[in-house]
């Protein structure tokens, strides 16, 4: 019986082309970290914490204002109309450093806004933000978007470790200005 052995140069394409469907399905898409200017978000927590021991409120609004540099005044409610006519760009995507500007109504009478601090893939985000829980900073919370068509209408923010909660409804993400 006589054994014929394959030619290594003919097993060259399968392999190179087996290699490049495994790091395809292994790989994961590059996502923005940076964009955020950490000093702005250093001195807004530093300010939140003054405020906080000096016996006032920590309100979403000015920490968001001072993390992000998005000067738009005004209840949390309001922000998203207001990004449009102060020239500021509306998007329905996460990048690092836009503003999540969370609808007001039954849930949120006044709205919230936090800022993106990281975005971990297309449907989770960690954000900055002040007043989630009353009157403390959260830096890092974990948002996932549970809206049916992925487009970031419908999210849930873990609060609590390893516990998302209710669903909250966002009107967008306002961009910072160029330059």
């Amino acid at each position: 019986m006589s054994k014929t052995r394959a030619n290594p140069a003919s097993l060259k394409l399968p392999f190179i082309c087996a290699l490049l469907l495994l790091s395809a399905a292994c790989a994961r898409p590059s996502y923005e970290t940076g964009g955020l200017d950490q000093e702005r978000v250093t001195r807004a927590v530093q300010i939140a914490t003054e405020l906080r021991a000096s016996g006032q409120k920590v309100w979403c609004v000015p920490f968001a204002r001072n993390a992000s540099g998005i000067e738009i005044r005004g209840n949390a409610g309001t922000w998203w109309h207001q990004a449009d006519d102060e020239g500021y760009a509306r998007s329905r995507q996460p990048d690092v450093g836009a503003v999540m500007a969370f609808s007001a109504g039954r849930q949120l009478p006044m709205g919230h806004i936090a800022v993106v601090s990281k975005v971990l893939s297309e449907r989770e985000i960690l954000v900055d933000h002040a007043n989630w829980a009353p009157s403390q900073v959260s830096l890092g919370m974990y948002v996932r978007d549970v809206s049916e068509r992925n487009d970031w209408t419908k999210v849930r923010l873990e609060s609590q470790p390893n516990a998302l909660g209710s669903v909250y409804t966002v009107d967008g993400f306002i961009r910072k200005r160029a330059g």
